[in-house]
């Protein structure tokens, strides 16, 4: 979920605004915010206008006055200066007046500073309050919201009512082809007051109509004894036969009827109405995404070449890769997506200050310092953006998301003098403190990597060091600024800072196997990587067993696209870098993976790949213990999927596809037939068919496209996730945006069976 900040004025009065009008009269903070306050809005050092900013009655649209009028969606905000903008103006105004609004995508953030100290935290403690509301809001409320939204737009007039003109538009946008007549026959039935107009109550049930799931009725009457209500043992029926559930399924059903059944009556009976049934599918407990695998579950104890690990490539990059914008704004946001593997690039700046920029292009560029600042600051809060469906399950609350507390590594490319070298160090070591690793754990010389457990809170610099790490912990490393294997001289400072990820080049993988030490870590172009993976796959998942690998885009990507990363993944490699600012396919995959085990950043990989005995070959899976499963998916019906196309009157024509990633005998992607002209409610009841030959490797992605048979179809939305975190049976899939934002209440209702090969 988001907050709304709008440039417009907007009216909010209908039933789900007006309930909301509560919180307001409930807290001082949220009083204040209604008053509105006059803050100064900061573009730069030049750029500081006051604007007016008001909380409006909806509690979750912040309007201000401006000549432009459009809005966007804040995820979090940040005190004091912290923004680029707002660090340029420190001398200025004092940390406890100024704050940031941050948002997802490419829209900038939206810097502010109060006229005091207080009114600057009544907002911060206001707006934190109400995108806490906002992404703990449940199914019924996020519903509410959706049809007090619509409400909004199709009262034209804004008097708090609709005529059927009004009604007829409001289908339109909600992309529902519906004809006269049906509409009409809907709108009388909903006017009970016979006004010729809906008001209030009489939207709701008008929506009810709309929207009534046929799909689900057909499942709940299956089970139903009567056609009403489902009784304790339907409920466990369905649980068993459907949802494949086995353990505790007496105490489970109970505690979704308490859960999810509106009726007080039937919660005494101890039965489930529809009603219950729907929300109950509906809920995080409905979901494909089996909850368990949403918080940390994984055994970290691990060495770290033992995960995948959730990296980004040139991170201070926010564009393309020859003119974009460089900021540590880039490093904020991939922490914020759970990244654990971040960049910089380092060249000699003015008055001996290391610069970050990517070197010999026209990207603007930042100083060293402020990136490692922002490491320090941000590299174990809390910051990503958890998916609010995901929260609640097995009827209780499950833990906020917290920090990750695993080792973040910064990688750094360095193309800097000795002198300026030592500067980097020096800033490393002051401004990180402990958190930076400089000598390995409890003193003692290791036989192999240590855990992500064993490095809670730590950062470890990746990059060129002198000597191994045995001469550094002997004191035998001499005065020699030549490190071996490079041209380039190297500080002893920056040297030191260097542990267990230690940059060497790579020769060969019977040279690494005879030669390379478990701290050294080489990096690959994604063309060398998959020219290994083709001509030598099982000997790079063993050197991937041994040591950390890093796989980067080629150099030829300037506009900051991205290799498919699952080519990597096939392979064990744990550091495969991508363009975290571009969205896309490859990102989605990204986010894919790592949504799981607590959105730490670190995924444990298969065991087959952990295990130096085994020969695991991504080009020749059979070998070994093979064990291929059947995935069958039956696409039911689609809800409320978003309009891609602004033009007046136009509906989408939406078709499902769903694909498989994973090693090249499980690539595969199947296609639903498209429904014309309905977006808002499609039925497909269209069964894919797939062989997953590796599943502990597989992703699975759903995307919902408008097809267009004149040109390439338009996205809609997606959602991609591990196949090992599919949950079988009746299951909703909660669709997200291009750059992986919630967009409730689309979804996609589908049916699940995954059963052994024989």
């Amino acid at each position: 979920m988001f907050l709304l900040i709008t440039r417009k004025l907007c009216w909010t009065f209908c039933p789900p605004c007006l309930r909301q009008l509560t919180c307001i009269q409930a807290d001082d903070d949220l009083k204040s915010m209604f008053v509105g306050t006059v803050m100064r809005k900061i573009k730069s050092r030049t750029w500081k206008k006051q604007r007016y900013f008001r909380l409006q009655e909806d509690c979750m649209t912040i309007w201000y006055k401006s000549k432009k009028a459009g809005n966007t969606h804040s995820t979090s905000v940040r005190e004091g200066h912290q923004s680029e903008v707002l660090l340029s103006i420190a001398d200025e105004f004092p940390p406890d007046r100024c704050f940031t609004l941050v948002f997802r995508g490419r829209r900038g953030n939206l810097d502010l500073v109060a006229e005091s100290a207080g009114e600057a935290q009544s907002w911060i403690k206001g707006i934190r309050k109400l995108i806490d509301n906002l992404e703990n809001m449940g199914q019924r409320e996020k519903l509410d919201q959706w049809i007090c939204d619509w409400f909004k737009k199709a009262d034209k007039n804004r008097d708090g009512q609709m005529n059927f003109k009004e009604v007829q538009d409001l289908l339109k946008m909600m992309n529902v082809d519906m004809n006269e007549h049906h509409a009409l026959r809907l709108f009388t039935t909903a006017d009970k007051s016979q006004s010729g107009t809906l008001e209030d109550d009489e939207f709701v049930l008008f929506y009810k109509m709309l929207t009534q799931r046929e799909d689900v009725l057909r499942v709940f009457q299956e089970y139903s004894g009567d056609g009403q209500k489902l009784t304790l043992q339907d409920l466990k029926d369905f649980l068993r036969e459907e949802q494949l559930r086995e353990d505790g399924v007496q105490q489970y059903a109970l505690k979704l009827t308490e859960r999810y059944e509106p009726s007080d009556t039937a919660r005494m009976l101890q039965v489930m109405t529809f009603d219950g049934f729907l929300m109950y599918l509906t809920s995080p407990e409905g979901s494909i995404f089996n909850p368990t695998m949403v918080e940390l579950y994984q055994d970290m104890t691990q060495p770290l070449c033992h995960y995948f690990i959730s990296s980004s490539h040139n991170t201070y990059l926010l564009e393309d890769q020859i003119r974009g914008h460089s900021s540590v704004e880039g490093y904020i946001r991939a922490l914020k997506r759970g990244c654990r593997c971040v960049e910089v690039d380092c060249w000699d700046g003015p008055n001996e200050e290391p610069i970050v920029y990517h070197g010999h292009t026209f990207t603007s560029k930042i100083f060293f310092k402020d990136v490692v600042t922002v490491l320090g600051n941000y590299a174990f809060k809390v910051l990503f953006h958890f998916t609010p469906s995901l929260i609640h399950t097995h009827g209780h609350t499950l833990s906020p998301p917290q920090a990750s507390q695993y080792p973040v590594i910064l990688s750094i490319e360095n193309h800097c003098s000795v002198e300026q070298q030592k500067v980097m160090a020096q800033h490393l070591t002051q401004i990180l403190g402990d958190k930076l690793l400089k000598t390995p754990l409890h003193g003692k010389f290791p036989i192999g990597l240590p855990s992500p457990e064993d490095l809670k809170g730590k950062i470890l610099l990746k990059g060129k060091k002198i000597g191994g790490l045995e001469d550094s912990m002997n004191g035998v490393v001499d005065d020699s600024l030549m490190g071996e294997k490079s041209k380039q001289s190297l500080s002893k400072e920056l040297s030191d800072c260097v542990v267990y990820c230690k940059s060497v080049h790579f020769s060969s993988f019977k040279h690494s196997q005879i030669h390379s030490k478990f701290y050294e870590i080489s990096s690959f172009t994604e063309s060398k990587a998959r020219k290994h993976i083709r001509e030598a796959g099982a000997e790079f998942v063993l050197h991937n067993a041994r040591q950390l690998s890093r796989v980067y885009p080629s150099g030829l990507r300037t506009d900051s696209s991205n290799f498919n990363p699952q080519d990597m993944w096939n392979a064990g490699c744990q550091i495969v870098a991508l363009n975290f600012q571009t969205a896309g396919v490859e990102m989605d995959l990204n986010d894919g993976l790592f949504c799981q085990n607590g959105h730490c950043g670190y995924v444990l990989k298969p065991a087959f790949m952990r295990n130096i005995d085994e020969r695991f070959d991504p080009e020749n899976p059979q070998n070994g213990g093979y064990k291929p499963l059947s995935l069958s998916i039956q696409v039911i019906s689609g809800q409320q999927l978003p309009k891609v196309n602004i033009k007046e009157g136009s509906i989408i024509d939406p078709l499902v596809r769903v694909e498989i990633h994973g090693v090249p005998l499980d690539q595969a992607k199947q296609e639903t037939r498209y429904i014309d002209n309905n977006g808002f409610n499609p039925v497909w009841y269209d069964t894919l068919q797939f062989t997953i030959h590796v599943p502990e490797l597989a992703l699975v992605r759903f995307v919902v496209e408008d097809y267009d048979k004149t040109s390439k179809n338009d996205f809609v939305g997606q959602f991609t996730l591990p196949f090992t975190c599919i949950q079988p049976g009746y299951r909703h899939i909660h669709l997200l945006s291009k750059d992986g934002t919630s967009i409730p209440p689309s979804s996609l209702f589908v049916h699940v069976r995954i059963t052994k090969l024989t």
